[in-house]
């Protein structure tokens, strides 16, 4: 779609050069959602594209994800084979609705900012225990846990002018084991549920997503019993997310159903 109202697109080659934002402002990376629909309170677009941050990075702790790394990239990338929860990459990809147009043009960074419940970038970077790097418009920057990122449907943690620079995720956290779990009303449909397990040891960190507003994150022990799980769960979810993907009693029945075939498939040998 056109965006008609959009007077100066500003392409910094810098930090330095990010311009301050203020109202009418917004920062573009793939666009997917940007460009799907009107914005006409928009009038100037800072393309954090040109900055061209590296999209990958393996380094001495792990793996470094640039925000602006789109979902195509991600996907073809090639983990060493003792990653063994870096499988979870592609299967949170793949759980994006949406054409292979998409997936080559949609960021990581504007998925995790975009903040809807089903977003599985959310779900991947939560239940490998990612730290977001988020600059300040003052030039310094500091770290997040990525559990802590989405506050809310469409709600994130930055502050006015901040900006998403890249999500780092320890080799530790992509050596576990893992399993994944995704539902939908229908074949082609958003996510109504998305449930990931990771072991460590003796507990299984269990991550929820698409059910709820934001990610839940919750640590269980290994054979533990069902009616236990499920209670867990209920403490831990706040409310379950209503639309027309899928009614709360509906989610949290498939959750309950998810998180023990997780938690079973984890605690076999």
């Amino acid at each position: 779609m056109d965006l008609n109202t959009i007077e100066h697109v500003i392409c910094p080659r810098a930090r330095a050069a990010i311009p301050a934002v203020g109202p009418g402002d917004a920062y573009l990376a793939g666009g997917t959602w940007l460009f799907s629909e009107p914005q006409t309170h928009l009038n100037r677009l800072v393309d954090l594209t040109s900055l061209l941050w590296p999209p990958l990075e393996r380094n001495e702790t792990g793996l470094a994800i640039a925000a602006t790394c789109t979902l195509a990239t991600l996907e073809a990338f090639e983990p060493p084979a003792a990653w063994h929860a870096a499988r979870l990459i592609r299967q949170c990809c793949r759980a994006l609705l949406g054409s292979f147009k998409i997936r080559r043009a949609a960021t990581i960074g504007g998925n995790l900012c975009l903040a809807l419940p089903a977003a599985p970038m959310a779900a991947l970077a939560v239940a490998l225990q990612g730290i977001c790097v988020i600059w300040s418009p003052n030039g310094t920057e500091y770290l997040l846990p990525a559990r802590d990122f989405i506050i809310g449907a469409q709600k994130t943690a930055l502050r006015h002018g901040e900006i998403l620079r890249a999500v780092c995720v320890a080799e530790s956290a992509l050596c576990r084991r893992a399993a994944f779990r995704q539902i939908s009303l229908t074949p082609l449909g958003r996510s109504a549920a998305l449930l990931i397990g990771t072991r460590d040891g003796d507990r299984i960190d269990l991550t929820i997503t698409a059910a709820v507003a934001n990610p839940v994150s919750l640590t269980v022990p290994t054979g533990l019993a069902q009616t236990k799980l499920n209670a867990m769960i209920d403490q831990a979810v706040p409310a379950w997310y209503d639309d027309v993907h899928g009614r709360p009693a509906w989610r949290r029945r498939i959750t309950h159903v998810m998180a023990a075939d997780i938690c079973a498939e984890l605690t076999s040998s």
